[in-house]
């Protein structure tokens, strides 16, 4: 059984895509020990209560500094013993430790099909944004291991969205989810579960 800790800042429809593929059996072998958040009130907290997941919510805002952040986030983790950490909408730079720790053991969702529109300042609108001005006419979505870089790591799966011409940034950022962030990091974990793909 796959051990995985969410890791979430806002909404959490990564999160909802999750447990229902998991209600669904459409990932395997696969449970849930905790979600946690950087943001106190995020409604993917609710999300995770609700279907009955131990939900954890520490904020930056109640450290002196970074680093005794960082090491609280660390021990959050520690604490559950997951086998795979998934960043599902988690807006917090990884701290070194913890990628060294977990090195190969943390995989993230990102809106674009990397290495287009991604690494620092790309994220939550920004993205689909940047995609629009740039005038592409397919996006997508894309499964990462994560390394020290940002949105650097091995990609594990990628899906293309179209873009339409009357799309809004909020327009595509609705499609890029429901047709390639849903689908593919579910299937990610669920290879992940089930032996079907790793890093050595």
């Amino acid at each position: 059984m796959l051990r995985i800790c969410v890791c979430v800042s806002g909404g959490g429809t990564n999160l909802q895509a999750i447990m229902d593929a998991i209600d669904a059996g459409t990932i395997k072998n696969t449970e849930i020990v905790r979600v946690f958040s950087n943001n106190k009130n995020a409604f993917a907290l609710e999300r995770a209560q609700k279907h009955g997941i131990d939900a954890l919510a520490v904020s930056p805002k109640d450290f002196e500094s970074r680093d005794q952040f960082n090491e609280a986030f660390l021990a959050a983790i520690d604490e559950v013993e997951p086998d795979l950490v998934v960043l599902a909408g988690f807006l917090v730079v990884i701290p070194a430790q913890m990628i060294q720790k977990y090195r190969n053991r943390i995989i993230n969702i990102h809106p674009s099909l990397i290495p287009s529109f991604c690494g620092t300042g790309y994220y939550g609108l920004k993205v689909h944004e940047a995609a629009l001005e740039r005038g592409v006419k397919v996006t997508g979505a894309t499964v990462h291991f994560v390394d020290e870089g940002t949105d650097t790591g091995p990609i594990i799966l990628q899906k293309a969205v179209e873009v339409l011409p009357d799309d809004t940034p909020k327009s595509l950022q609705q499609r890029v989810m429901e047709e390639a962030e849903w689908k593919i990091l579910p299937q990610a974990i669920n290879m992940i579960a089930n032996g079907e793909i790793s890093l050595q």
